[in-house]
């Protein structure tokens, strides 16, 4: 049975007739091609499958795909900024060289991005209980949490620049 769902995918509005039992991973990665949302466990347990909605991270394995009527959802593919440049988080991952088999890493951008969001600034501590839903098997952590502290401490140091929804705008 198929339910039609509208919802914002990456800044644009869109409509889809989804399986009632189809998760939002397959969603994402079947109707709309966003393969950058990866499976690793398909239990909400590895945090491969992140994605945004509403400002939350989430395990998209674990998510209906009719739970997202209404709802707003970022990929790994929409976090680029307005003029195609890297979002910060992305190239502080670059720099840390946070990234080895990428795998996972799409989800862990994607929960680091959100970190940052949600906080004013971050101790390594608070990082490495913020990312705890996401599991690297390859680094070893220590970069992941280098790339966060490098983006959070960029930002701190640029005060005009304020971090809205994947987006830089200058004061």
């Amino acid at each position: 049975m198929k339910h039609e769902i509208n919802f914002t995918l990456n800044g644009e509005a869109v409509t889809c007739a989804v399986d009632i039992r189809k998760s939002l991973l397959e969603m994402l990665r079947d109707d709309f091609e966003l393969t950058g949302t990866k499976e690793g466990c398909g239990v909400g347990e590895c945090g491969a499958c992140s994605v945004i909605i509403d400002g939350r991270t989430v395990d998209s394995c674990i998510y209906l795909a009719v739970w997202a009527d209404g709802k707003a959802i970022t990929t790994i593919e929409g976090i680029a900024q307005a003029d195609g440049q890297l979002a910060p988080i992305q190239a502080a991952f670059i720099e840390a060289g946070a990234v080895q088999c990428g795998f996972c890493i799409p989800g862990m951008v994607l929960a680091s991005d959100q970190l940052l969001k949600d906080h004013a600034q971050l101790s390594r501590a608070e990082i490495r209980r913020g990312l705890s839903g996401n599991m690297c098997r390859c680094t070893g952590y220590q970069k992941i949490i280098d790339a966060v502290q490098l983006a959070d401490a960029k930002r701190q140091a640029d005060p005009k620049t304020v971090v809205l929804p994947h987006f830089n705008i200058e004061r």
